[in-house]
């Protein structure tokens, strides 16, 4: 067969990812907090770009603005005249308004009686009415720039060291040794370790160790849980020999050997009552006291609530969703003025992504209504009645009923949260896997399953704990087909012990009390 050259045309479809549609795609799974910022960036780089404020862009109409003088004849201007003349209002009510002649919030009514204040003397001056808090504008005054900053459990423990320790040396231990304290206290290091590279004798290093397990929180810079337990029970002076045997076997205690805690203890059952009671009101994480991190609440992007015919009105929340427009006048108006091709191009650019931002951020907007709607259709028996009527839900469902993509409705739903009367859920709650009913009937979300193991392990009594064989049995008999290894998976996911340990801890429970 001869090998040679030829000319086809060909016809396919093809998708081309364009820097548009990434861009539309990227704004889709952001949450409202990185898309803040994401629309914040493009409003620092974009000049076309500006807030929707709720009033018309491009600034003050012709009719608001008072005739100034005539403008010289047309002649040749430089870069700084036209900026001059284009932006520089010098009428009588734009100076006015540029001055701060508000006294009285420099001289307030309660004033100290004295000669007249500034407000009753007509044209008074004070150097103090320009400035605002802080020396700066008004619009500038934040009131958290004057909250004091929470104390770390560095900065504590240092200013007790400097009062403390004395010792060039044994200071510079120290320091060593405060940079090895983890968030909880605990000192995340080997004093051996810590002797072999300042070069001293362990001997020393474990001197100043004592100084600093001295410090307050009590029990700060211990090594072990049962070593913080100690410096605390000793400020106490409850470390008698039979809680130092109960520290000793804190691992009898986390099994809730009530038992083999006795004969290590040597003591009878109320007392070994009081020593669990004892242990139980000290903190075994006492760095936590300090520099906490703040919690920023959850803030739903979609509101659902009832109406009074009994369905459910589905609303975005405003305050999440960027509001930004193009300046179309501010366009023309550059446009017109603009000689070189760079500056066109860029011009043109600008215009070409600040559209598309605005289209990008609209149809992000329906989107995540149109999928939030579907879910809520879905999911209406458990807004209604509970949890325990959650339907099984996966992305297609949702994706065929709205006509998208199942990559569409993941993106849509990550980061995600929806306000409910039931509570704030994040949307990927919704969409739990089916576990098939035993008489062949409707399945049942994985979701109801969990809580419906939950409530029974919370409603078992202390002499009838219920083991994984049971609740499959139980399961079973009100109609969903479960194994055992799926209960336990599901009991290890939510937390909680085996029967054996809730039967332990259910027993100490009652010992203590």
């Amino acid at each position: 067969m001869a090998l040679s050259q030829r000319l086809q045309l060909r016809q396919t479809q093809s998708l081309v990812m364009t820097p548009q549609l990434l861009q539309a795609i990227k704004l889709l799974q952001l949450s409202h907090l990185d898309l803040g910022a994401y629309v914040e960036g493009e409003l620092e780089r974009n000049p076309l770009l500006e807030r929707d404020t709720g009033e018309e862009a491009g600034g003050p109409s012709e009719a608001d603005i008072e005739p100034g003088p005539p403008e010289p004849a047309a002649g040749p201007r430089d870069a700084a005249d036209e900026w001059l003349a284009d932006n520089l209002d010098t009428s009588p009510a734009s100076i006015e308004a540029r001055l701060d002649t508000d006294f009285e919030n420099v001289f307030p009514d309660e004033a100290a009686p004295g000669p007249a204040r500034a407000e009753e003397r007509p044209g008074a001056y004070s150097e103090w009415s320009g400035v605002g808090g802080g020396g700066h504008d008004g619009d500038d005054y934040n009131l958290e720039a004057f909250v004091a900053a929470e104390p770390t459990l560095a900065d504590h423990l240092a200013e007790q060291l400097a009062l403390t320790v004395v010792d060039p040396a044994e200071r510079m231990i120290a320091h060593y040794l405060l940079d090895m304290v983890n968030e909880a206290g605990y000192l995340a290091g080997d004093p051996a370790e810590v002797a072999d590279k300042l070069g001293c004798p362990l001997a020393k290093v474990e001197a100043v160790l004592a100084k600093l397990q001295t410090f307050n929180p009590s029990g700060v810079c211990a090594r072990t849980l049962a070593e913080c337990l100690a410096i605390q029970l000793r400020e106490r002076d409850r470390f008698d020999p039979a809680m130092q045997a109960l520290v000793a076997h804190l691992d009898l205690l986390a099994k809730r050997d009530i038992a083999g805690l006795k004969r290590k203890c040597g003591v009878s059952d109320e007392d070994i009552a009081d020593m669990i009671a004892e242990i139980r009101r000290l903190d075994p994480k006492p760095g936590l006291r300090f520099g906490s991190a703040v919690v920023q609440p959850v803030v739903p992007d979609v509101f659902v609530r009832q109406a009074p015919d009994g369905t459910f009105i589905v609303e975005l929340n405003s305050d999440t969703l960027p509001k930004v427009l193009v300046n179309q006048t501010y366009y023309a108006r550059i446009a017109g003025r603009t000689k070189k091709d760079t500056d066109k191009s860029y011009l043109s650019d600008c215009m070409q992504s600040a559209a598309w931002l605005v289209r990008a951020l609209d149809q992000r907007a329906k989107t995540i209504l149109k999928v939030a709607s579907e879910i809520v259709r879905q999911q209406d028996a458990f807004l209604i009645h509970g949890v325990e009527h959650l339907r099984p839900l996966n992305l297609k469902t949702v994706a065929d009923a709205i006509g998208m993509h199942e990559s569409t409705v993941s993106r849509v739903t990550a980061n995600k949260y929806m306000a409910t009367h039931r509570g704030t859920f994040e949307l990927k709650f919704f969409f739990t896997s089916a576990i098939a009913a035993a008489d062949g009937g409707e399945a049942h979300s994985a979701e109801a399953v969990r809580h419906r193991i939950k409530q029974m392990i919370d409603a078992e009594r202390p002499d009838d704990v219920l083991s994984d064989d049971t609740i499959v049995e139980k399961l079973r008999a009100a109609g969903i087909d479960i194994a055992r290894r799926t209960v336990a998976k599901y009991r290890e996911a939510m937390r909680i012990p085996s029967s054996v340990q809730r039967r332990r801890d259910k027993q100490m429970k009652a010992a203590v009390v």
